[in-house]
């Protein structure tokens, strides 16, 4: 998984990020927006967009936003 889209989009969900994304790989889920790790290409487009800086990459997320990382591959159906 290249980025992870952490609690502050809970909040915003501006969608600045799906609108940039080159491969349409980031999806509303139940409360936030989410990233596929199958289909991303790892291009920053979505860092940059976010209004609210939720996006990380995988190995820079705090302890704290690991359950996002969780959270994307479970609505992804990764292992």
């Amino acid at each position: 998984m290249a980025f992870v889209i952490t609690s502050a989009c809970i909040l915003e969900q501006a969608a600045d990020c799906v609108t940039v994304c080159p491969v349409d790989c980031i999806e509303l889920g139940e409360d936030q927006y989410l990233i596929d790790p199958d289909t991303c290409i790892d291009c920053g487009a979505c860092v940059a967009a976010c209004p609210v800086e939720a996006i990380y990459h995988e190995e820079d997320l705090l302890t704290e936003d690991l359950p996002f990382l969780e959270k994307a591959k479970t609505f992804y159906n990764i292992a």
